[in-house]
């Protein structure tokens, strides 16, 4: 048995998030779909995550088992591509240890979140617009505020089967790029609609609806009713997924 990382990028617009769902599109099936008709053997691939659905993944790495080497890896990731929908790309297939896994391995992912300053027909289906235009220096210093907690119970989505609601959060920021503004945010795992509810409430404070000491006080109530709304889920793309060096040979 051999094990086998795939590095891609999905456009989620078009599907119900990575994680199958009954009677609804999602990334995870095609991939299985494709893998199974080309190995012919039924095969499933396991995500490092799953996002919701219309939001996308500029970076993502999944897993799937073998029963034995495939010979030619280029091939196969040419092969796969012409297979599914233009919405997904595979870049990469390379081999691992059989006990490294897309999910439980990871030590961190990276989140952005872009917000149109302006209307841009080249851009907003895949960035949100707010009016008024929050403040970036109020949203940034109620970022800060996050760094000192771990219970993200405020933004979690409710009736989950989540174990634990704590997380580290390794960086939380934004910045001007001049047409857009970017929040980006590393930690070293996720809860259901949390980055969605942390830009939404963070939007609040940008737009003078809720202050540094609000912002500490939704994080301290651990109650997802006293934070903000969830944004859009069409601005928000995973980007990073990191796993510690030694644990990939390729």
């Amino acid at each position: 048995m051999q094990r086998y990382f795939i590095e891609l990028s999905y456009n989620g617009s078009a599907y119900n998030g990575w994680q199958i769902q009954p009677d609804a599109p999602s990334v995870q099936e095609e991939l299985n779909s494709a893998l199974s008709r080309y190995l012919r053997q039924e095969t499933a691939v396991v995500g490092a995550g799953r996002t919701d659905t219309g939001v996308h993944a500029s970076f993502f790495v999944a897993h799937f088992d073998a029963e034995e080497a495939l010979p030619d890896l280029e091939l196969l990731v040419w092969k796969l591509n012409s297979m599914i929908g233009k919405g997904i790309a595979i870049y990469r297939i390379y081999p691992v240890a059989p006990e490294v896994h897309a999910r439980f391995s990871a030590c961190s992912r990276t989140y952005k979140y872009f917000v149109d300053k302006e209307k841009d027909p080249f851009t907003c289906d895949y960035a949100a617009r707010f009016f008024p235009l929050p403040d970036i220096a109020r949203m940034n210093e109620a970022c800060a505020v996050l760094f000192e907690y771990a219970d993200f119970t405020s933004f979690a989505k409710l009736h989950t089967d989540t174990k634990t609601n704590l997380c580290k959060i390794l960086e939380a920021g934004w910045e001007d790029t001049g047409r857009q503004l970017v929040f980006t945010i590393r930690a070293d795992r996720f809860l259901r609609n949390m980055v969605r509810a942390i830009v939404g409430t963070l939007v609040e404070v940008g737009q003078g609806k809720v202050d540094t000491g609000g912002f500490r006080a939704i994080i301290e109530a651990k109650d997802r009713c006293k934070a903000g709304m969830s944004v859009p889920g069409k601005g928000l793309f995973l980007c990073g997924i990191e796993y510690p060096k030694n644990i990939i040979n390729h």
